[in-house]
């Protein structure tokens, strides 16, 4: 049976660790889990006085904390990866679908740091634009910004012709 309709392929399965880093990030950022880890903490400052608060003692906790520490920040740090393209993409998607905005901010989160303050310094005009509007309503764009700044500027250079 043949359709007109485009197939369109099922996206792909995530990986292991990718699931596994959801799952668990899902699951520590959880009531339960943080009256498990005060629970344990607890037990372990109340079982201080029976071991005489030896070394030992005290290595249990530092141990088990930089172990569980250094493991979550690889797992914490997959899940603000794709969290944060996921942002991105949606953003990326907002600025393509309007027609005033400027698609040069697009790609941004791949620009240097050189050319994001250049961008900051484009709305930091934008926003002295915008405040003289008298309409609240009024939406401008980079470019726009840059054109309505390159007519006064040819504006000023013609009266200065005069």
């Amino acid at each position: 049976m043949k359709t007109d309709q485009p197939i369109i392929p099922s996206p792909p399965r995530a990986g292991f660790f990718e699931r596994f880093a959801s799952a668990v990030t899902h699951a520590t950022g959880s009531t339960p889990a943080f009256i498990i880890a005060v629970t344990l903490v607890l037990a372990w400052a109340l079982t201080g006085p029976v071991f005489n608060f030896s070394e030992e003692w005290q290595l249990v906790i530092n141990t088990g904390t930089t172990i569980i520490t250094f493991l979550m920040v690889f797992i914490i740090q997959k899940s603000q990866n794709k969290d944060s393209l996921a942002i991105q993409l949606k953003l990326n998607e907002l600025v393509a679908a309007h027609k005033h905005a400027s698609n040069r901010l697009v790609n941004v989160e791949n620009m240097t740091e050189d050319e994001l303050k250049v961008i900051k310094k484009y709305y930091a005009y934008l926003s002295q634009y915008s405040k003289q509007e008298e309409s609240l309503q009024q939406s401008h764009s980079i470019d726009e910004a840059a054109a309505a700044h390159n007519f006064k500027k040819h504006l000023e250079q013609d009266l200065e012709n005069c």
